[in-house]
């Protein structure tokens, strides 16, 4: 079966944008994405094309990153422009490469329907193959982060990582992270609420400027 989507969106997808939904084979079977997610955290990235080397690695890591990706109810799918039979016969490759069993699904695309649908195929970088997109999607499928990478960079997926945690930080509390932030780190008082509702609020609040106010890191 090939791969289709339901309603026509704009191929540009914007952060704060439902993320358009789609039908699809997968390595998993035939999925509706939404259904798929569900009311998860999701990230969606896409590859070039099957038996290429920085994706091996890539699919690899992912697949050893998993457990972390579950700690914070985050499903993950990739995507490529193959059909699943070549999708299933590249993950016994990406097993043996990197030591690591791909267990999650693989978008199978070979119409380029979701490819177009979320903008993946830049034509001035490759007119058939897939940039390295990633996407990370909110339990109401809104867009919270769009990456671009071009095909000769592996990705950061500690980075991912290190994105879902400030995003899924930021819906719970007023708070928002700072340059190189990590987990357990100071954070930074939302502007949306004053000094003083946030020294009501929270304790260790310390007003640096009147529009920079840090905190410690809300449990």
């Amino acid at each position: 079966m090939t791969t289709s989507i339901l309603p026509e969106h704009p191929v540009a997808i914007h952060l704060g944008d439902a993320a358009p939904n789609f039908t699809a084979d997968t390595t998993q079977g035939r999925i509706n994405f939404h259904e798929w997610k569900g009311t998860s955290w999701a990230v969606l990235f896409s590859h070039p094309r099957d038996f290429t080397p920085v994706c091996t690695t890539e699919l690899g890591t992912v697949a050893r990153l998993m457990p972390e990706f579950a700690r914070r109810n985050t499903k993950v799918i990739g995507l490529s422009v193959d059909p699943v039979a070549s999708h299933h016969a590249w993950e016994q490759d990406i097993g043996e490469v990197t030591g690591c069993a791909v267990n999650f699904p693989m978008i199978a695309d070979p119409n380029r329907t979701v490819s177009v649908l979320y903008d993946m195929i830049h034509p001035n970088a490759s007119d058939t193959s897939t940039v390295r997109s990633v996407f990370i999607l909110a339990p109401d499928h809104t867009v919270k982060l769009s990456l671009t990478y071009p095909q000769s960079t592996g990705r950061n997926f500690d980075e991912v990582l290190r994105v879902l945690d400030a995003l899924q930080l930021s819906a719970r509390f007023p708070v928002v992270t700072p340059a190189d932030w990590q987990p357990g780190q100071d954070v930074i008082v939302a502007l949306s609420l004053s000094t003083e509702d946030a020294m009501a609020r929270f304790e260790g609040v310390t007003e640096v400027k009147p529009y920079y106010r840090t905190m410690p890191q809300p449990k």
